[in-house]
């Protein structure tokens, strides 16, 4: 068989997470290839992510990853192995989270904070409006959609406080980040092919054994990871042996994202860090142009877009005017522009929002899914999570009946996989949005 055409894995797909395994498999001696039907690394989802660096979770393991990844994103650098010619930027402005009915008044996420040893500020109400100049800090949950009678109406009873996590920002541009890690790839010895589409996955008596692709024709390997991000339901579908009807599945969800101008204050912008409003039912983060980025937290009000293929309307609906007039509650400042600005993208979900790595029922096959939207900011910690996970079960590690733990470099904390399993229950404890 062709040298060229045989690796030690495949991974399916090039955006931020594949990348990421694609790393620390060749730093583990692995041949690797990536294969994507894009033009080039990060091009799919991973470019309309809004590249959210934040610590909390819904789930103490999901809190470990992400508290950990900070220091990757802080440490960029020393991660890729190399410095590149464009400098990377990691706005570590930190995160302020408004308590709220639909959070329980975060004293869940307080807990898991502390449990994990995530440092964060209580902010008292009457601290808020030097946090937050300009800003209207009444209540007014539940979140509305703007056609409600009731849209805007508050009993006037102020927001009772906060928490601020400073071990958190966001990065300036996602896709410049997956082509770093691409070329860290590189140079450890990975290869891609992009423009290229998976055809067909096979396997022998219940193992992996390669892919077909449209463009390299057969390619052999044992190992074939899935990072396809929303069309990972349609990879999983080429080895329908791998799922069962009762484990965990993925889906595409269409969301809009927001982009307007910032909202001033006397003394500079209003909103300076990241910031979650389950009250008003949307997260916000400044951007480096001016400019302000409004995404929705799913509240019950809203009306969630899945989809049984991968052709979406690109055109922003009402759905981003719902979003804007929502922040205009909390910023009343704020101006709404006349034509809409922002994006509409597909994201890759699972029914609790909690991704799914894991391997499968068909030996070979594993599954980095379900990360669209909450899990950009993992990506360094899932390429060593799913290197650990692979390399183990491909050395006889039984992970279905003993779960394995994954180490984190910096904490010291292990990581138990089993939370993201395939065959796991729905975290019903999870918040069933974007914040995992």
């Amino acid at each position: 068989m062709p040298e060229t055409n045989t690796y030690d894995a495949v991974i399916i797909g090039a955006g931020v997470i594949g990348c990421a395994i694609a790393l620390d498999l060749t730093r583990r001696g692995f041949k690797t290839l990536n294969v994507d039907r894009g033009p080039a690394p990060g091009h799919g989802s991973t470019s309309w992510s809004a590249a959210i660096i934040r610590p909390y979770y819904s789930t103490i393991d999901g809190t470990a990853l992400a508290y950990e990844a900070h220091f990757a994103w802080r440490n960029w650098l020393d991660y890729l192995g190399y410095r590149p010619e464009s400098a990377l930027h990691y706005h570590e402005i930190g995160c302020l989270v408004l308590e709220a009915t639909d959070n329980r008044q975060l004293s869940g996420t307080r807990a898991i904070l502390r449990e994990v040893g995530v440092p964060f500020t209580d902010v008292a109400a009457s601290e808020l409006p030097e946090w937050l100049p300009g800003a209207d800090l009444r209540q007014f949950s539940p979140a509305r959609r703007i056609d409600d009678p009731q849209f805007g109406e508050t009993a006037g009873d102020p927001i009772t406080g906060a928490i601020f996590c400073p071990t958190g920002g966001y990065v300036s541009d996602p896709q410049l980040a997956t082509a770093q890690l691409a070329h860290a790839v590189e140079q450890a010895g990975g290869q891609f092919r992009f423009h290229d589409t998976v055809l067909a996955i096979h396997q022998s008596a219940g193992k992996i054994t390669g892919l077909t692709t449209d463009k390299s024709g057969l390619i052999h390997a044992p190992v074939v990871i899935n990072a396809a991000g929303p069309a990972s339901r349609w990879v999983n579908g080429l080895v329908p042996e791998a799922h069962q009807p009762e484990h965990i599945s993925t889906r595409p969800l269409r969301q809009e994202v927001a982009t307007i101008p910032m909202p001033q204050a006397p003394h500079g912008p209003s909103l300076r860090f990241v910031m979650t409003d389950a009250d008003a039912g949307i997260y916000m983060r400044p951007e480096q142009s001016g400019t302000l980025l409004i995404g929705s937290l799913e509240p019950a009000c809203d009306v969630l877009e899945y989809l049984d293929s991968e052709d979406y309307e690109t055109s922003l609906t009402d759905q981003w005017t719902n979003q804007v007039w929502r922040a205009a509650l909390r910023f009343p400042e704020l101006g709404i522009p006349n034509t809409a600005q922002g994006f509409a993208a597909l994201y890759d979900v699972s029914e609790d929002w909690i991704p799914i790595y894991d391997r499968s029922d068909v030996d070979g096959y594993f599954t980095a899914i379900g990360t669209s939207g909450n899990q950009f900011k993992n990506a360094p910690l899932v390429g060593g999570l799913l290197g650990h996970l692979i390399e183990s079960v491909m050395n006889g590690a039984d992970h279905d009946s003993t779960p394995l733990q994954f180490r984190l470099p910096v904490s010291g904390r292990d990581v138990g996989l089993g939370a993201f399993s395939r065959r796991r229950p729905i975290n019903r404890a999870s918040s069933f949005s974007v914040l995992g």
